[in-house]
């Protein structure tokens, strides 16, 4: 299932130049300028407020974005610059660049994981460790997945769940080449505890016999 695209509103800008970058943030918004797929770069604004409220969310230069402006067909974006304030760390303007559908892009999936009863180390009271909730993907724009899914089926106390024991969708792939690790069935604190003493009583049983 192809993942929804967040949409991004911003307005078109008139007049170009630090004036009219100066005015726009007096009119409470962030200046910007959407560029790339061989065409004009164009002047936007977006509200200030909306925008950063983004940005505080996480993930806004990873997220693609469906950049809506009055009068004109949305366009797919990805963000590659926001620039702060260096005092105060607020927008004070971005960049966006246009992306066709068949541009591949690196984003970040949610990992849902499911079949948690069909887990015997979960029914045996272990714990699932989620080491990532999102994994870093290269996408096809038209194409993004909602998520990426974990089945817990089978999985015992003490196992690691890795990137590549999950089955991606077609023509995506992780953007990172190792076999990194995304979860682990954790034993349950009192497995733990009973384990630590009997390694302990072992260690004693050794040393009494070495003695």
């Amino acid at each position: 299932m192809a993942k929804e695209i967040p949409d991004l509103v911003a307005e078109a800008r008139t007049g170009t130049g630090k004036g009219a970058a100066r005015q726009a943030r007096r009119d409470g918004k962030v200046p910007g300028i959407v560029y790339g797929d061989g065409k004009d770069p164009q002047p936007i604004q977006i509200d200030f407020n909306p925008l950063l409220t983004k940005l505080r969310a996480g993930r806004f230069m990873s997220t693609l974005w469906n950049l809506k402006v009055e009068g004109q067909e949305d366009v797919r974006v990805i963000c590659r610059s926001v620039q702060r304030d260096v005092v105060k760390d607020l927008p004070t303007h971005i960049d966006l660049m246009r992306l066709r559908r068949n541009t591949r892009v690196n984003l970040f999936i949610n990992v849902e994981f499911v079949n948690h009863e069909a887990a015997p180390g979960l029914k045996r009271g272990g714990t699932l460790v989620v080491v990532r909730p999102e994994v870093e993907l290269v996408v096809t724009a038209a194409d993004i997945p909602e998520q990426i899914t974990v089945d817990l089926t089978g999985r015992e106390i003490g196992e690691s769940i890795h990137i590549n024991d999950v089955t991606l969708p077609n023509g995506v792939k992780p953007t990172i080449d190792r076999n990194f690790v995304i979860a682990n069935l954790a034993a349950p604190s009192g497995l733990r505890a009973s384990d630590d003493a009997a390694e302990g009583e072992a260690a004693e049983g050794e040393e009494a016999a070495e003695a």
